[in-house]
């Protein structure tokens, strides 16, 4: 009962958390900020979820297999992140700043 609890409690904090990114790639105003709310909440969501989904499945070969796809997740997603980040860069697409920053950097 408590082990049902619990991965109840990391599937719904994942799938929250998958909403509040969805939200912040919605609502942030250019690419590096929305590509930070993506980058960062993918990573956590799926950590959150696979937890759940291991802690319902218990010591079979189905966790481990949750246990690959979320060591695969934990070094793939960051670095697309980064990729995706270090492309638009390279294309000229500059970051949004606040008028105080800008006038401070020139």
């Amino acid at each position: 009962m408590v082990l049902d609890i619990l991965s109840w409690i990391f599937l719904v904090a994942g799938g929250l958390l998958g909403i509040i990114g969805g939200i912040g790639i919605h609502r942030f105003p250019d690419f590096f900020t929305r590509l930070h709310a993506a980058g960062t909440t993918d990573t956590l969501c799926a950590a959150l979820i696979l937890i759940g989904l291991g802690l319902q499945s218990g010591l079979t070969l189905a966790s481990f297999k949750l246990v690959l796809i979320f060591a695969f997740i934990l070094f793939t997603s960051p670095t697309a992140s980064h990729a995706l980040a270090n492309a638009a860069l390279h294309g000229g697409l500059e970051p949004l700043l606040d008028d105080a920053e800008e006038e401070a950097g020139s």
